[in-house]
C-alpha cells in the first residue's frame, strides 16, 4: 500500500471530491494496511513548502510508517526518487496499491512508471482528487491506457477481504463500516 502526498496542503488542491471523503477513504486504506499486516509506505513532497506534513489521521493510524516516510525533495514522479523505489523493492511485492494527492500530478506518474517497470498497479481514485473534474478524468484515462487498474476504496477493500467471514475479511469489513459506511446508514 503506497500512500503518496496526502499532505495538509495538497489536499486543498483536490476540488473534484469532498476532502472529508478523501480523508475517510485514506484512513480506511491506512487502517487496512496496518490491521492486515500489509506493507505500508508513505511519501511526502516538500514538507517545508505549502504541501506541509502528511494529514494528522495518517500520523495517528500509522506512526511507524509515518516516522519512516520517504520525504521527497520535490521529485514529481515519486517512482523516480530512488529512496521511494528502493523501499518498494525491499518489500518484494509486485502488486501495488496506490492512492494520493493529487491524481492528476502525484499519482499519474508513479503509477505509470511502476507499470512500465513490470508491476501490477491499482490506483484507488477516491482516496485522492484533482483541482478539476477534467484534470482528474484526464489523469484516470491516461493511467488506464497505460495499464493501471482503477478502483474505489470500497471495491478494493472487498477484493482484499474476499470473504467477510474470514479473519482478514472481518477486520476489513469492520474498517469499511466504521470509516466509510457508518455515516451513510446511521
Amino acid at each position: 500500500m503506497l500512500l503518496i502526498d496526502h499532505q495538509v496542503g495538497t489536499i486543498k488542491l483536490a476540488r473534484n471530491i469532498n476532502h472529508e471523503e478523501i480523508i475517510r477513504n485514506t484512513r480506511a486504506l491506512a487502517r487496512t494496511a496496518i490491521e492486515t499486516d500489509m506493507s505500508l509506505i508513505l511519501t511526502s513532497s516538500q514538507e517545508d513548502h505549502f504541501q506541509g506534513l502528511l494529514i494528522t489521521d495518517i500520523q495517528e493510524i500509522a506512526p511507524t510508517a509515518y516516522a519512516n516516510r520517504i520525504r521527497r525533495p520535490g521529485v514529481v514522479d515519486a517512482w523516480l526518487y530512488q529512496p521511494f523505489k528502493e523501499a518498494i523493492e525491499k518489500t518484494g511485492k509486485k502488486r501495488l496499491i496506490m492512492a494520493g494527492l493529487t491524481n492528476d500530478v502525484c499519482i499519474v506518474y508513479p503509477a505509470m512508471s511502476a507499470v512500465e517497470d513490470g508491476y501490477e498497479v491499482q490506483v484507488v481514485v477516491d482516496a485522492g482528487g484533482s483541482p478539476t473534474t477534467l484534470a482528474d478524468e484526464t489523469a484516470l484515462r491516461r493511467m488506464e491506457n497505460a495499464g493501471v487498474v482503477l478502483t474505489s476504496t470500497n471495491q478494493l477493500m472487498a477484493e482484499l477481504a474476499m470473504d467477510w467471514a474470514s479473519e482478514t475479511g472481518s477486520k476489513i469489513q469492520d474498517i469499511m463500516y466504521n470509516e466509510i459506511l457508518k455515516q451513510l446508514i446511521e
